[in-house]
């Protein structure tokens, strides 16, 4: 960690350059004795790229950055300050703590935080921003995480993980591939925690993850305007009961939806016909799987059997997805009859590609209006004409 970046004409020059070009800067002399120029382009770089992403991190002067690749894989302010809602008992322990996105918002709902950070300089670096930020009740280790647990002789409430999921063969999708390996380690972490939330790419098949682990009592799919971000497990001691899925959605409001891992899905659910308004779940309920109980559960029917796209004659405000109202309809035989077609193109459970189709039909676009290409039971392929009426 080089103090010298925070010297106040360095932290000016930063904040004067984050639309410049990085790639110049790191190449170029810096003007700077104590501090290079590819040092002064990683803190440009992490700084913009924290602008949306960590807006406190990125509003505070002084605050010093670490590689790019660590804002990119740490939570969001909005996803770490929603999983604050989530711990149990007064103390949590973070065991990959990196820049501490999360050990911060933590602070916010416990007593007191451990950070474990087996990375030296990343651990000083979440220490000395967590000072800047004000967050004074959390514990900064420079540790791996695992093994500080295995030493600890008290109880603790929570043990939060956010295990690596990369290897030197490239990305891995189970569990028991990642680092640290929480599935070799669960009953050391059961007897010294009453809950264990794991952190996961939402790439991850929620179903395999149940398959590793024992005890969970909740899963949950986070995202963030339509874009899935986090799969958390949830693992409470003792637990034995029906695990839930629960689809959060953090936009302006958190939308929640929880059903039993165990739901059968219906099978009678199929639309006969178009009704007024358009349904189109956010990428957290869709993960769920629950398709057709989606529909039993605002009383919505799908558009067809392979569709995950929904109707109804009432607005449901409530709905965790996109909302549009539609105006019209029309069989793809009669489409090239029509004239100046105007909107955003959607496609959905329809054999084409949007780019191909705006092409062939010389669709032009829109800011409110959208083209839904898709198909309807027993009316086959269909485009429907429509207006957004809620966004996610």
């Amino acid at each position: 960690m080089n103090r010298s970046i925070l010297s106040p004409e360095v932290q000016a020059y930063i904040a004067d350059q984050l639309n410049a070009d990085v790639h110049r800067i790191a190449l170029s002399k810096s003007q700077f004795p104590l501090v290079s120029g590819q040092e002064l382009a990683s803190q440009i770089a992490a700084r913009k790229r924290s602008e949306k992403k960590l807006p406190t991190w990125f509003g505070k002067t002084q605050i010093y950055y670490p590689a790019l690749i660590s804002i990119e894989q740490s939570s969001s302010e909005a996803t770490a300050a929603y999983k604050s809602t989530l711990l149990k008992g007064d103390q949590v322990i973070d065991l990959t703590g990196g820049l501490g996105v999360d050990s911060y918002y933590f602070g916010k709902a416990a007593k007191t935080v451990i950070h474990c950070e087996i990375d030296q300089e990343l651990s000083e670096i979440a220490a000395y921003n967590a000072e800047i930020l004000g967050a004074n009740n959390i514990s900064f280790l420079h540790k791996d995480g695992i093994e500080y647990i295995k030493t600890r002789a008290t109880q603790t409430g929570t043990v939060y993980v956010d295990p690596a999921r990369r290897s030197a063969a490239g990305k891995v999708f189970l569990l028991k591939d990642c680092t640290p390996n929480i599935v070799a380690n669960l009953d050391v972490l059961l007897s010294k925690a009453e809950r264990i939330i794991i952190k996961t790419s939402p790439l991850l098949d929620i179903s395999a993850g149940v398959r590793e682990l024992r005890n969970v009592s909740e899963v949950q799919v986070i995202s963030t305007r339509n874009e899935c971000k986090e799969l958390l497990f949830i693992i409470d001691k003792g637990y034995t009961g029906a695990i839930k899925i629960t689809s959060v959605a953090i936009n302006a409001t958190i939308k929640k939806l929880s059903f039993l891992e165990s739901d059968i899905e219906s099978t009678d659910l199929v639309q006969k016909g178009l009704s007024e308004y358009l349904y189109e779940p956010d990428v957290a309920l869709l993960k769920s799987g629950k398709f057709n109980a989606i529909a039993s559960r605002f009383g919505l029917q799908k558009l067809d059997v392979q569709s995950q796209l929904y109707t109804s004659d009432d607005f449901k405000a409530e709905f965790p997805g996109r909302i549009f109202r539609i105006t019209d309809s029309v069989s793809i035989t009669n489409l090239k009859k029509q004239k100046d077609l105007m909107g955003n193109v959607i496609v959905r459970n329809y054999p084409d590609k949007p780019e191909r189709l705006v092409k062939q039909f010389k669709i032009k676009s829109a800011d409110e209006a959208f083209l839904i290409f898709t198909k309807v039971y027993n009316q086959g392929y269909i485009l429907l004409k429509a207006n957004i009426l809620q966004y996610y």
